[in-house]
């Protein structure tokens, strides 16, 4: 279901105050502080360095990472499908094997790659949810980790297989790790969409309640001013 459907659905909701009639606002999986993951990433080289994460929509996942201390950019795009089909309107068929992206950039001198992976998985998705992202369906909105290297994915599954021993959710987690083939940008208004609009009933139900997890569950990895695309400047 594409967002501005959505949003005209939630207006009347919210005049009335009937939200709990309307659909799914959120994911089942409440945020929660995560343990960091056991097996860290050898040192990586000198630089910056990205992972690509799916996660639902990617106004919310690109809203909390913005939020990362150590992140240089978060950046919407497209990803698992041909470079031909990605963009918006055709990938909202869900037929065309992208997944709703972020790319995630960051300095390795600041943050790791495990604490990237524990921000992920406590407050930006439900990662027991199959078929889409609270009240996004379609593959378009799977959750999938796409990784650089061997090492970044051998990390990336020993935490799934950690949280799940752990019975750190309710459910299995079905989030997918997969290589990298290709990242396409996501369309200009599509960047920096929670920070321009975060009082678009969308994000203010879905999203800005991820942020705010972030904030209380990892204070130190918290920073109050977005690092946004382009240097836009938030609303």
């Amino acid at each position: 279901m594409k967002r501005i459907t959505q949003l005209a659905m939630l207006a009347p909701l919210l005049a009335g105050g009937l939200l709990l009639a309307g659909p799914r606002l959120h994911a089942d999986e409440a945020p929660r502080m995560l343990p960091a993951p056991k097996l860290t990433q050898p040192p990586a080289p000198a630089g910056l360095q990205s992972v690509v994460l799916s996660g639902g929509c990617f106004w919310g996942v690109q809203g909390v990472f913005e939020h990362v201390k150590g992140v240089r950019e978060a950046l919407s795009g497209y990803t698992g499908g041909k470079a031909d089909t990605a963009d918006y309107e055709t990938v909202s068929t869900g037929t065309t094997g992208h997944a709703e992206s972020v790319k995630v950039t960051y300095d390795p001198s600041q943050i790791t790659y495990g604490q990237i992976l524990q921000i992920f998985f406590s407050v930006a998705l439900d990662p027991t949810q199959v078929g889409g992202q609270g009240p996004d369906t379609g593959s378009q909105y799977r959750s999938e980790i796409w990784t650089n290297s061997p090492e970044q994915a051998k990390v990336a599954r020993a935490y799934i297989a950690q949280l799940d021993q752990a019975h750190a959710f309710s459910a299995r987690i079905v989030t997918r790790v997969d290589p990298l083939g290709g990242f396409y940008p996501a369309e200009h208004y599509h960047q920096n969409y929670l920070a321009l609009h975060p009082d678009a009933p969308y994000i203010a139900f879905n999203d800005i309640p991820k942020v705010e997890a972030l904030q209380k569950l990892y204070p130190e990895d918290w920073r109050a001013q977005p690092k946004l695309v382009g240097g836009q400047p938030p609303a």
